[in-house]
């Protein structure tokens, strides 16, 4: 089980790696990192510039954390046994997003003698 600080810094150094697996730890201490930051900018961009709906902070961070985010969800699916294509789920309305977070909870498939392997050919 990864640590906060050992998943961020796991996702931000494997920043657009698509290959290999993501423990739900280190997914999920990545979202809540990703939905705490994100609230805290959308505070700044309230506190700047009122009640309008301009998220400058809020929507730059979005942006700097896409590919990170689907990059761990991606390894995230290939731990628990499934294809990155599921990702794709969530783009239809709210069912699609239960199902993908569904998904995402479920335990590692992948033994540990294959997980290793993953983690040799990152390195």
């Amino acid at each position: 089980m990864m640590s906060f600080g050992q998943a961020i810094s796991t996702v931000f150094s494997k920043y657009a790696k698509f290959d290999g697996v993501a423990s739900r730890s280190e997914y999920w201490w990545w979202t809540l990192f990703n939905v705490v930051v994100s609230a805290v900018l959308g505070g700044i961009d309230i506190a700047i510039n009122g009640q309008q709906d301009i998220a400058v902070l809020q929507t730059l961070w979005g942006l700097a954390v896409l590919l990170p985010s689907l990059a761990v969800g991606a390894r995230r699916l290939r731990d628990a046994g499934y294809s990155w294509g599921f990702l794709f789920l969530a783009l239809i309305p709210f069912a699609g997003a239960i199902i993908v977070i569904v998904l995402l909870c479920q335990p590692s498939t992948v033994s540990a003698a294959t997980q290793n392997s993953y983690v040799a050919s990152d390195t």
